[in-house]
């Protein structure tokens, strides 16, 4: 929290809170909404923060067990915060045949984490996934919303620049 913009000494909320508050209304009274508040907070702050999820818990009257069993649970949530590019390389069989893990290799080295890491400045989270759909394109890696295949390691180095 900030002081107010005058100056004085006026505390006010971080827009992120705001954001949850408004999460929390549009689901006031809705049974089974754990998981898109939970959706929409992750949204909010980019992972799901231990105090969050407190603030969800004592918001719907839930457990907090319940709701860490839940993160914990799914894949799609996170407990540390991810980087602003997701880059995903398929460890799938046509992409496996075809040079899928010098790729992955190309892309780690680069970056310098490896699977399921983030870099420190929050740049890039580095994950390896079963299959991404596009077989025809093998090797493939997707970043963010955007997919590219027929990668060798130098190409797949090459393309995370664009992204920097």
């Amino acid at each position: 929290m900030g002081g107010c913009q005058c100056g004085c000494e006026h505390k006010t909320e971080q827009p992120e809170q705001e954001a949850l508050k408004k999460v929390f209304a549009k689901y006031s009274g809705v049974k089974g909404a754990l998981i898109p508040v939970l959706q929409e907070a992750q949204e909010i702050y980019g992972y799901l923060p231990k105090e969050v999820m407190q603030q969800i818990s004592k918001e719907m009257g839930i457990p907090f067990s319940k709701t860490f069993g839940v993160v914990t649970f799914y894949s799609q949530f996170h407990l540390k915060p991810r980087g602003r590019n997701i880059i995903r390389v398929c460890q799938g069989t046509a992409c496996h045949v075809r040079g899928a893990s010098k790729v992955f290799n190309a892309v780690e080295q680069k970056l310098g984490i490896g699977p399921n890491e983030t870099t420190e400045d929050l740049r890039y989270t580095l994950e390896t996934v079963a299959c991404l759909g596009a077989c025809g394109l093998a090797p493939v890696m997707m970043v963010n919303d955007q997919t590219h295949g027929r990668l060798t390691p130098d190409k797949a180095a090459a393309i995370l620049d664009k992204y920097e």
